[in-house]
């Protein structure tokens, strides 16, 4: 029996796909603005793994002084999923696309992902930071961040670490003892 060719493939073989397809990775799906939160819920509502880094900001107004949630990489969620399940996230309410090169996603480093959330689990203080490419670059040696990358920045006479995603060009930054770090 002869099957019936479709895009220049008989139905009768079996399709082969690609191994990335069933591996599950971190991706950025870029978010409307202010809605990060709101897609977090809805996504944990579908079953997916999503993460939004969040660090506290007090904000003062006239009348009183408020400490507010915020997520450090505004626009943007952190899905875990293989990316035959990423129509569960691309229909999703306020979800405007994952983050690629040529139409095809691109997933980030574990390890970035893994840093950040160890990072707010140990209590640092991350806050943004502008996006930074050039500098020092250094590792970290020891504590949370061991083995993270990313450039040694001075403000007002304290060490900074910046946490750059190239991916999403946003950065983060924290304070740090150079005595934790190494050159690369």
């Amino acid at each position: 029996m002869v099957g019936m060719v479709v895009s220049g493939t008989t139905l009768a073989e079996p399709t082969v796909l690609s191994a990335k397809c069933f591996e599950e990775r971190w991706y950025a799906a870029q978010t409307c603005a202010n809605h990060e939160k709101r897609v977090l819920a809805q996504l944990s509502q579908r079953r997916v793994e999503a993460y939004v880094p969040l660090y506290a900001s007090v904000r003062r107004w006239k009348d009183r002084r408020v400490c507010l949630e915020l997520p450090l990489f505004p626009g943007y969620v952190f899905v875990r999923l293989a990316l035959r399940e990423r129509l569960r996230v691309l229909q999703t309410p306020s979800v405007v696309r994952l983050v690629g090169f040529g139409g095809q996603p691109a997933a980030l480093p574990d390890q970035e992902i893994d840093a950040l959330r160890q990072g707010l689990i140990h209590k640092l203080r991350l806050e943004p930071h502008p996006y930074l490419k050039v500098g020092r670059h250094v590792r970290v040696r020891e504590g949370p961040l061991q083995g993270l990358e990313g450039i040694l920045v001075r403000k007002k006479n304290v060490s900074r670490f910046v946490i750059s995603l190239d991916l999403i060009m946003r950065s983060v930054a924290t304070e740090i003892d150079v005595a934790e770090l190494e050159p690369i």
